[in-house]
């Protein structure tokens, strides 16, 4: 491992590697990554669904799905990695009427900003997903180019081609502190050693409150366990004809096909903040009578895979992109709030810029600095699910 680098980067998540190769894009390779696994992806990034969506109620939040939707479409040509983007859209189906009223000024949003979004009966939601009930369904939202990508190809994508360009990558190695001088960053040490440097990038995902306790930073973050379960393969009839991702929006269950199988989840409100990811059968309880009402063929089959992961959520269910106040050369690039993985492309981007250049020059980064959580109005993000 080097022992002076112009960036260090704290976490081998979807984050730190599209911070790495946006950086690497602009010049900037006297950059060291580090992991703590043996592996990267192996927290959050490659714990989740695989969904991305334009589908919003933030300005801010479509405004990076925009990028990293176009980024998605054109990463094999780009990056160089191929990431099995299927882009057969996102299907919200609503049931309460505030709710429905919601969505409708989402979508007067989401299309002033170019994003073709669509408000469908529950009739034509039906013929969307072939084995969906609608009973009690009031309405439902479709985009078409919103999908499902492989968090694991974007990831390993954009590390391989940031290490292509002279970025140095450390796995099992554990960031142990961060030591600063006269207010501003000096120095990381690891397990494998100290490293001195002027810009350190905190892309720990779940992790990130302990990484900012480091430098005497209180960063909202806090983890929250969510579960993903994964059928055995289903009869050929019983089988979903296309990859749309569902979600039914009043309870979060959700679901999308999965080679012969479906994946599907729930979050339970009742979960408390930690960092457990064993798996809880007794959610499976709860999610078994909403999928019996919504998605019957779901129980014909039984469970093959099961795992859970960790959200990264804020107070405001918005990002933290940008700048720690009074304490030059610490950035943050933490709190997604589960759509981490989706807007890593343009917030990597957005990072990158700022440290080359001061801020992005196409973009309000207001919405994701750490000083916003001292304002009384600040309006963060409806559709975390």
């Amino acid at each position: 491992m080097k022992k002076t680098a112009d960036v260090v980067i704290i976490g081998g998540g979807c984050m730190g590697a599209s911070t790495a190769y946006h950086l690497s894009r602009r010049g900037v390779t006297d950059v060291v990554l580090l992991e703590r696994e043996p592996m990267l992806g192996m927290g959050s990034t490659g714990r989740n669904a695989g969904g991305v969506r334009h589908q919003f109620s933030s300005e801010a939040n479509v405004k990076l799905s925009i990028e990293s939707i176009r980024s998605f479409e054109n990463f094999a040509e780009e990056v160089g990695y191929e990431i099995d983007f299927h882009q057969e859209g996102y299907l919200f189906l609503l049931s309460q009427e505030e709710n429905l009223n919601a969505f409708r000024r989402n979508i007067e949003m989401q299309r002033r900003l170019g994003v073709e979004v669509e408000m469908l009966a529950a009739t034509d939601a039906q013929r969307l997903a072939p084995g969906l009930e609608v009973e009690g369904l009031i309405g439902a939202t479709f985009c078409n180019r919103d999908g499902i990508a492989d968090p694991n190809g974007v990831t390993v994508g954009f590390a391989k081609a940031a290490q292509e360009a002279g970025v140095e990558i450390c796995r099992d190695t554990e960031v142990t502190a961060i030591k600063t001088d006269g207010g501003r960053v000096v120095a990381v040490e690891t397990t494998r050693g100290a490293m001195r440097t002027r810009t350190v990038v905190n892309a720990a995902g779940p992790h990130a409150r302990q990484i900012g306790k480091m430098v005497g930073l209180d960063i909202p973050v806090h983890p929250y366990r969510r579960h993903i379960f994964i059928t055995e393969p289903l009869e050929e009839s019983l089988r979903l004809k296309s990859h749309i991702m569902v979600i039914d929006f009043e309870t979060t269950f959700y679901f999308h096909r999965e080679g012969a199988g479906i994946l599907f989840g729930m979050s339970d409100p009742e979960e408390p903040t930690s960092f457990n990811t064993t798996v809880s059968w007794e959610l499976l309880e709860k999610i078994t009578p909403v999928a019996a009402r919504r998605l019957p063929r779901l129980l014909e089959s039984g469970i093959a895979h099961a795992w859970a992961g960790l959200y990264e959520i804020t107070p405001d269910a918005m990002p933290i992109i940008g700048p720690a106040p009074d304490l030059d050369g610490f950035l943050m690039i933490n709190g997604f709030s589960g759509h981490g993985f989706q807007h890593s492309p343009a917030a990597g981007r957005i990072l990158a810029d700022i440290i080359t250049q001061g801020r992005p020059v196409d973009i309000d980064i207001a919405p994701f600095a750490f000083d916003r959580f001292s304002r009384a109005d600040i309006a963060g993000e409806a559709t975390m699910v």
